[in-house]
């Protein structure tokens, strides 16, 4: 009877020592870093600022498949993987994002918004006609032109429409100089850009999109103004380093490197400096952004709702074109915008932007339990439903901010390709005992009370269970099941998304230097909600332009007069800031591309 009354202190004495050894592994849980999984054909910079943030790397060798809180690919995602992600998790594309970033698709889809909505409203688009499909129409449009009296003929463009990055273009003015052997798009070439000291420039804007349902619309404060790297001539319309403004074209340019007077060297600024070179010479550019803005929130209605997918968000790259009358034009949408660093202007503006875009993704602290949220067997073992998954949870599925009522379960190691788990080691309720397991227990007594100890309990079950101490009973092999992985592809997340604020239930209004552009009022949001109402939206987007007539007639002579005097103030920014610059060339000669990063004071 000693003896037992013995063995009894002992085994409460061991179970108060691994209850503390469990409540001290599960401090330490909280201190897990996130985790991001890149594809093999990832930007390096992505890898880069994860790792200053703290993150860690996936290991697919020595990590669960669920096992990571961010994926990263140039490429778009299967549908199996947007079916399967988990609450923690944010995928950064959504399903058939392609619509609006295919030129053939976006000029469809524009020229449909045109027709239901009025041609003024979607103006910022130039005439498109995809070959060959569209090659009587625009046979007729150009011979049109050619008939028109004292109408001098103008400019075409012809685009790939699957290429990027320059390939493929052609500039002509002769129908007999067009040749082609894919699909291209052919458009009306916008022969009168802004010039700054006579070299062409357009504006590659940042868009987050967090939602397209509802519609949810960021775009970033800074971005980059990218120059040809040879003065603008239309008498030499095949020099690509005059009319293309691609770094990957022009960079292989004989001036690239060199000194250019009004640009300095290299071919980009930041939008920063393009905003202080535009305010030296009086240019209120207020109203110029706002009519960007308005392209975006245009141009993405195009394509919503696209498939509902939970956890995704999207980064595009939006080419602006200005013309010498401050008019934006949309060139194109990328899918994937560039994240190579190519010069100090780059390594400022896209590592600022990919912190940015981390912050955006909101991610909380319980996100890091992934590995408690599902369970960590190896995939390819028999996943259970959730609710035969854990008895008593509640059927509706763990959201982001209700991660202190997700269902914790415990990982099994992914060394060895199918363990098998001791009973009990599976999910456990939200008001069970926070218990961690630990890999391939010994068949030992401690074993065993680490067996009972991770068995699921109920609030009312745990106080009895401690003070009666009973030794489980080992189960027999046959008897032993895999470790239940709950299915959150069946359930949807909870209707409090990631990227609403926790206060309001609304899109926060500002994250770093992302600026929330949609929804831009009240009514707008509840435009966007249930199903993206495009007509009520549209009808916000009127009011808000006819708000800005007034003070566009005001300011109708000034800007008239800023638009007819361009060229002659940037030829004069020579003479402004020549002195100034020439002195910065003759200090940056050892690396002249660094200086670019720099604004006008």
């Amino acid at each position: 009877m000693l003896h037992l009354k013995s063995f009894c202190l002992c085994d409460a004495t061991l179970a108060t020592k691994m209850e503390m050894m469990a409540d001290d592994c599960e401090t330490r849980n909280i201190l897990r870093p996130l985790v991001f999984r890149l594809h093999e054909n990832a930007p390096a910079i992505v890898r880069e600022v994860l790792l200053e943030r703290g993150w860690t790397e996936f290991d697919k060798k020595e990590q669960d498949e669920a096992d990571w809180n961010l994926y990263w690919r140039n490429s778009p995602f299967q549908l199996a993987d947007h079916h399967s992600v988990k609450p923690w998790q944010r995928l950064n594309h959504y399903p058939e994002a392609v619509r609006i970033t295919r030129k053939d698709y976006l000029a469809r889809h524009l020229k449909r918004m045109k027709g239901a909505y009025g041609s003024s409203l979607y103006e910022f688009s130039p005439v498109a006609f995809i070959m060959p499909n569209d090659y009587v129409k625009f046979l007729a449009e150009y011979s049109k032109e050619r008939q028109s009296v004292g109408r001098r003929p103008g400019f075409w463009i012809c685009k790939p429409v699957d290429l990027s990055r320059g390939r493929g273009i052609l500039i002509f003015r002769d129908i007999k100089d067009l040749k082609y052997d894919c699909s291209v798009i052919v458009q009306k070439y916008i022969s009168n850009p802004l010039l700054i000291s006579g070299y062409k420039l357009d504006l590659r804007l940042y868009v987050c999109v967090t939602s397209f349902c509802p519609l949810t619309i960021y775009t970033h404060e800074e971005g980059l103004v990218r120059f040809a790297t040879e003065k603008f001539d239309l008498d030499s319309l095949d020099n690509v380093y005059a009319h293309l403004t691609n770094t990957s074209i022009n960079r292989y340019g004989l001036s690239y490197r060199k000194y250019k007077e009004g640009i300095g060297c290299g071919c980009k600024w930041t939008f920063s400096k393009f905003r202080s070179y535009l305010r030296i010479f009086g240019v209120d550019d207020r109203l110029l952004w706002q009519k960007i803005h308005h392209i975006v929130i245009l141009t993405l209605l195009a394509v919503t709702p696209l498939p509902a997918a939970p956890n995704c968000f999207e980064l595009f790259g939006f080419d602006i074109l200005i013309d010498d009358k401050f008019k934006p034009w949309l060139l194109e949408v990328n899918y994937n915008p560039a994240l190579r660093l190519d010069c100090s202007t780059d390594d400022t503006v896209k590592r600022k932007l990919l912190h940015d875009v981390v912050e955006l993704l909101n991610y909380k602290q319980s996100d890091a339990y992934r590995r408690n949220q599902a369970a960590g067997i190896k995939a390819g073992g028999r996943r259970e439903s959730w609710s035969r998954a854990a008895k008593g949870v509640t059927r509706e599925a763990p959201g982001l901010l209700a991660c202190q009522k997700v269902v914790k379960c415990v990982s099994a190691p992914s060394l060895h390709p199918a363990p098998q788990p001791s009973r009990g080691s599976g999910c456990k309720g939200a008001a069970g005992t926070k218990k961690s397991s630990s890999p391939h227990p010994k068949k030992t007594l401690t074993s065993e009370l680490r067996e009972r100890m991770n068995t699921p309990r109920t609030a009312s079950q745990a106080r009895p269970e401690a003070k009666k101490k009973q030794l489980p009973v080992a189960p027999h092999k046959s008897a032993q099941l895999r470790l239940p992985t709950p299915d959150f592809s069946s359930y949807k997340l909870t209707p409090h998304p990631y990227f609403l604020s926790d206060k309001d239930q609304r899109p926060i209004p500002r994250v770093g230097g992302f600026v929330l552009i949609f929804p831009f009022n009240e009514a707008a949001l509840q435009a966007s909600r249930d199903g993206t109402d495009v007509k009520s939206i549209i009808k916000e987007i009127n009011k808000s332009l006819s708000r800005q007539l007034p003070s566009k007639k005001q300011k109708t002579k000034k800007r008239v007069g800023s638009a007819t005097s361009w060229r002659k103030l940037s030829s004069t920014v020579t003479e402004h800031t020549g002195r100034q610059m020439q002195r910065q060339h003759k200090l940056t000669r050892e690396n002249p591309i660094c200086w670019t990063q720099r604004t006008f004071s």
